[in-house]
């Protein structure tokens, strides 16, 4: 049997009734919506006083081993990366804030890792994935579309933030937001035409014709591979273990967890991926990677590594396997040598692709029984704070944790469904460690 067959048999494209030419557009499609955090995550870290060389090196590392884990091993379409938001905690709460060293924060993720692994060797992970009712799938799927399509208007300057009103209309004659709406105008025609490759032709086109009117400011930036050693193995484990180091431990453990549940459920829905008895197939395969993925992360020098709510885009590009994510690997391993040409795709080409992909993940609130205010209510909150707080992991525990309390004051608690009250005992727990200021 041919090599290309056995592949195809492997990460099951007859069965996903996918081909080469669509998960490697898929896969591209993911990396281009994504690859700004080959920029990003560096520029948060660096604060830390970590050499800013040598996290632009490990985010491409990590993201490329990460995915290409998640694709071979439990064949989804699901990219890692350095996740936002834990980078920024990492950066401004922990080293800057409480004037933790960044050697000892690394520690700290190490540690986060190990416990990922063990909570998914013994089950727990996987249990508390399945606690979560089916009916929330959708609406974690349906908030994380707003969330993802607010960003898109964000970044396209069709949406800004306004002191009277949180945020209001933004100047749709600045140069940026014309041609953001001119990709989203041409994306919306091509997915009508049903052009499978609408989401790529549309960024690609987009960031051309920016080019063209003198709208794409790109300055290449060159770094030695190298530089990686500055940073890779300099992890203190020993200093994370001291009991100071608990609450950081707890907060990159849950909030990870959690935004990973989200991520998961939400690309596994849109994709059509979960079994009919509404569990998702290889989850111990998914968390397996996820869990080695930060653990990486930590050793070559950066924050934790989790799935990306960006695979969404891939996705809605036609990806329905592991072949996605292991392209979207792979070009970032081919950023290591190529960064610098990466930076030329600006965030108004990326916009459109990232408010219709968000369109199109609110189809699964069809499903949701609005009638049934035990279903409505925690499904709402769901959809509702997953935008608004700016977070797939907050809206996640609203939602569940309404949810439990519902079932409990109402009487309708069962003792079989112990696992689901205890999940919503730690979203408790993590709002109280979590408290903003």
């Amino acid at each position: 049997m041919p090599i290309r067959t056995r592949l195809e048999h492997y990460f099951g494209f007859s069965a996903h009734a996918t081909n080469w030419r669509t998960e490697i557009l898929a896969g591209l499609t993911t990396f281009i919506t994504m690859a700004y955090i080959i920029f990003v995550n560096p520029s948060l870290l660096s604060k830390t006083g970590m050499p800013l060389a040598a996290i632009t090196t490990a985010t491409c590392l990590c993201a490329a081993i990460g995915s290409i884990l998640m694709g071979s091993i439990a064949n989804y379409p699901l990219a890692l990366a350095p996740g936002m938001g834990l980078n920024a905690y990492f950066t401004y709460t922990v080293v800057l804030g409480m004037g933790v060293p960044w050697q000892t924060a690394l520690g700290a993720v190490f540690l986060s890792g190990i416990i990922f692994l063990a909570l998914t060797f013994s089950g727990i992970r996987q249990r508390l994935v399945a606690a979560i009712p089916h009916q929330l799938h959708a609406a974690v799927g349906g908030g994380i579309g707003l969330y993802i399509a607010f960003i898109g208007f964000r970044n396209a300057g069709i949406i800004v933030p306004s002191a009277a009103t949180t945020v209001t209309l933004g100047n749709l004659r600045a140069p940026g937001t014309a041609l953001a709406i001119f990709g989203l105008l041409l994306i919306a025609i091509l997915q009508v035409l049903r052009v499978r490759a609408s989401m790529l032709l549309g960024v690609l086109t987009t960031t051309f014709l920016g080019i063209l009117c003198h709208q794409v400011h790109w300055e290449p930036a060159h770094y030695d591979l190298s530089a990686i050693k500055a940073t890779a193995f300099h992890l203190d484990i020993l200093g994370a273990l001291h009991i100071g180091a608990f609450e950081i431990i707890f907060v990159f453990l849950f909030v990870d967890l959690f935004d990973n549940i989200g991520t998961l459920v939400a690309v596994t829905q849109r994709a059509g991926l979960i079994a009919p008895d509404h569990t998702i197939p290889r989850l111990n395969r998914i968390f397996l990677a996820d869990a080695s993925s930060t653990i990486l992360g930590s050793l070559a020098g950066t924050s934790t590594v989790t799935s990306y709510i960006e695979s969404s885009a891939g996705v809605a590009a036609g990806g329905r396997t592991g072949v996605t994510a292991i392209v979207t690997g792979i070009l970032f391993f081919l950023s290591l040598f190529l960064a610098p040409l990466i930076g030329a795709i600006p965030t108004f080409a990326t916009a459109p692709a990232l408010i219709l992909v968000g369109g199109l993940m609110l189809t699964g609130l069809g499903e949701i029984e609005w009638d049934d205010p035990q279903i409505g209510i925690p499904a709402f909150l769901t959809v509702a704070t997953i935008p608004l707080t700016w977070s797939i992991a907050d809206g996640l525990s609203f939602g569940l944790t309404s949810y439990a309390l519902l079932q409990l004051l109402t009487g309708r608690a069962r003792r079989q469904d112990w696992m689901l009250y205890l999940l919503a005992t730690l979203f408790l727990l993590r709002f109280i460690f979590l408290v903003r200021k």
